[in-house]
C-alpha cells in the first residue's frame, strides 16, 4: 500500500505536535534529575579532593622525613670512620660490624629514591628497613652509656632512626588515605558520567522543543499548500518522484549504478 504525501505529512505533523506536548515534561524530569544529582556530585568532589589532599600531605611528609634521614647517613658513616681511625670503635660488637647496618639502610634508601617500585616491592623494602632500624636502635641503646666518647655518633644514629620511623608512619598513613580515596574516585566517575548523560539529553530535549513550532508550521504549510516549491525553505519535495514518474531513474537506481561503475573501474585497475 502506497503512502501518499498528505498521509506522510499528517503523520509527521502529528508526531511533532505530540513531541511538543511531551517535551516540557521530559525537560522537567531531566532538570529534576540534574538538580538531585548535582549536590551529590559536589559533595563527592569535595570528599575526593579532601582525600587527595591527605594523600599528598602524607606523601610530602614521608618524602621529607625519608630525605632528611637519608642525608644523615653520610654524616654517621663519616663519624664512624673517624672513630675507627682513632680507636674509638674498638669495642664494637662483631655481629654489628658484620651486618653493616648503615650500609644496608643506605642501599635500601637509594633503591627507594631512584627505582620505579610497585607498592609490593616498596613495602618489602620498607619492612626490611624497619627491621634494620630496630637492630640499629638496639645497638645504640647497648652502647650509649658505655661509650660516652661516641655521643655525637650515637645521637646522629638515633636521629636518623627517628626520621626513618616517621617516614614509615607517614607512608602507612598515605597508603591508608589512598585506599579510602579509590572508592570515592570510582563513585565520582560514575556520577560524573551520569550527569553528563542527563545534561546531554536535557540539551537535546530543549533543542527539539525550540524547533517544534517551526517544524509544526512547516508541515502545516505543506499540508495546506502542497509539496512543490513554495519558496525559500520549502523546496520541491516531489522532484525525485516526478522524475521517476516521467521515466527517469530513482535516486536508489542512480546510487546502485554509480556503485557498479565504481566497482567495475576497480576491477579493471
Amino acid at each position: 500500500m502506497r503512502v501518499t504525501p498528505d498521509e506522510l505529512a499528517s503523520a509527521l505533523l502529528k508526531r511533532r505536535m505530540l513531541l511538543k506536548d511531551s517535551l516540557p515534561g521530559v525537560i522537567r524530569n531531566l532538570e529534576a534529575e540534574e538538580d538531585n544529582l548535582s549536590p551529590r556530585l559536589d559533595r563527592m568532589k569535595k570528599s575526593f579532593d579532601e582525600a587527595n589532599e591527605k594523600v599528598a600531605k602524607f606523601k610530602a611528609e614521608r618524602d621529607h622525613f625519608q630525605t632528611s634521614a637519608g642525608t644523615l647517613i653520610p654524616d654517621v658513616k663519616r663519624i664512624r670512620k673517624k672513630l675507627n681511625e682513632s680507636g674509638g670503635m674498638i669495642n664494637l660488637d662483631p655481629k654489628w660490624k658484620k651486618m653493616m647496618l648503615l650500609e644496608q639502610i643506605e642501599e635500601i634508601e637509594s633503591k627507594i629514591q631512584t627505582s620505579a617500585l610497585d607498592h609490593k616491592s616498596e613495602r618489602k623494602l620498607l619492612e626490611k628497613r624497619r627491621t634494620l632500624i630496630s637492630e640499629n636502635d638496639k645497638w645504640i641503646r647497648d652502647r650509649k652509656d658505655s661509650n660516652p666518647e661516641m655521643a655525637e655518633y650515637l645521637e646522629k644514629n638515633k636521629e636518623m632512626s627517628k626520621l626513618f620511623k616517621k617516614a614509615d608512619k607517614a607512608h602507612s598513613q598515605m597508603i591508608g588515605a589512598v585506599s579510602k580515596a579509590q572508592p570515592l574516585y570510582e563513585k565520582l566517575t560514575i556520577a560524573s558520567s551520569e550527569i553528563r548523560e542527563i545534561r546531554s539529553q536535557l540539551d537535546r530535549a530543549k533543542e527539539l522543543l525550540a524547533q517544534s513550532d517551526k517544524a509544526i508550521e512547516y508541515w502545516e504549510k505543506r499540508i495546506e499548500n502542497g509539496f512543490g516549491d513554495l519558496g525559500p525553505g520549502f523546496r520541491d519535495l516531489l522532484k525525485r518522484q516526478k522524475n521517476v514518474d516521467t521515466g527517469g531513474r530513482s535516486s536508489f537506481a542512480n546510487s546502485s549504478r554509480k556503485l557498479k561503475q565504481k566497482k567495475s573501474r576497480g576491477e579493471e585497475e
